[in-house]
């Protein structure tokens, strides 16, 4: 990880400094590095030695999830990430979409030159995060929203790409056809089980731990399953409908609106099928030979749901 990290920081040098101040800015913020380290361990998982190869793929993983972060601050006009300010509140909009383009190129850059089916594995994770981007603003401020729509939004911006990350890294590593198969499934069970926690946090995390307000979802409008879940509740739903569809919203409508998520079920319910998500990933894993690597994917599901507060 500490190349993968070095890597990062050189693909970002560029003859403009401002460009390359603005992409620090946004990595430099840190993050859990799940993507990479996904690829990295289903790389080594299967026997792979691919040296240098993989650790470009890895560091190629995180600049298309850098350059994400950019352009959805952007489109949900988010002030706080990662407990810094927004790339284009700091920089302005249009410096903060050609930070996000440029990041999206030094990706390819580094993980274009392999064979087209690694191109394609990662092309596809990059056109499902737009598909549902796209398919989220569609529902924005919608309390009628299903969980099969909620749970497809969350695959497309999630964890497709954490499924590409293990693919590839699989893959690379020489694994078998069934072995790459079992690791994508992991991967893309791991990021489902991610994101649904992560949407929980927005709920009821602790704000120090998020690096940003807790709320953000519900102020958006954004459909979570929590919130879904929430609105479905016989004695507190009809009330929180009301609330979420207000395109502008007081602190203390927020606030009383976690306060109401917190007295149903719909934590709870959300737990129980990030849960379910991490046992389908684990169970991906059987068929893979044992080894510390292994064991790291296996401690990496088990971190993902244990998140709280």
């Amino acid at each position: 990880m500490e190349q993968v990290e070095a890597r990062i920081r050189s693909s970002i040098d560029c003859e403009e400094n401002l460009l390359t101040d603005i992409c620090r800015h946004v990595i430099g913020a840190g993050g859990k590095r799940i993507r990479p380290g996904v690829a990295l361990l289903s790389n080594k998982a299967v026997g792979g030695k691919n040296g240098d190869d993989i650790i470009n793929m890895a560091a190629s993983f995180e600049l298309i999830h850098s350059a994400t972060l950019i352009h959805d601050d952007i489109n949900d006009l988010g002030e706080i990430r990662r407990g810094r300010e927004a790339a284009y509140k700091k920089y302005g909009v249009q410096k903060a979409l050609i930070a996000g383009d440029f990041l999206f190129v030094r990706s390819f850059r580094l993980g274009g030159t392999w064979d087209s089916r690694v191109v394609q594995m990662v092309a596809d994770a990059a056109t499902a995060i737009a598909e549902s981007e796209i398919v989220q603003s569609s529902h924005e401020f919608d309390p009628s929203v299903s969980q099969e729509v909620c749970e497809k939004i969350i695959e497309g911006k999630t964890a497709k790409i954490i499924e590409a990350a293990a693919m590839v890294g699989s893959y690379l590593g020489k694994g078998s056809d069934d072995q790459v198969q079992k690791l994508a499934a992991y991967g893309l069970n791991l990021g489902m089980a991610f994101q649904i926690v992560d949407d929980i946090l927005d709920i009821d995390g602790n704000v120090s731990q998020l690096g940003k307000s807790k709320g953000v979802d519900f102020i958006d409008g954004k459909p979570t399953l929590p919130l879904m879940f929430a609105i479905e509740d016989p004695q507190f739903g009809g009330k929180l409908a009301k609330m979420f569809v207000k395109r502008e919203k007081t602190k203390q409508e927020v606030e009383e609106a976690l306060r109401l998520v917190q007295k149903t079920e719909a934590v709870n319910r959300s737990y129980k099928i990030a849960e379910d998500y991490k046992s389908k990933a684990l169970q991906n894993l059987e068929g893979i030979p044992d080894s510390v690597f292994k064991e790291s994917l296996s401690q990496l599901a088990e971190m993902v749901v244990s998140r709280r507060k």
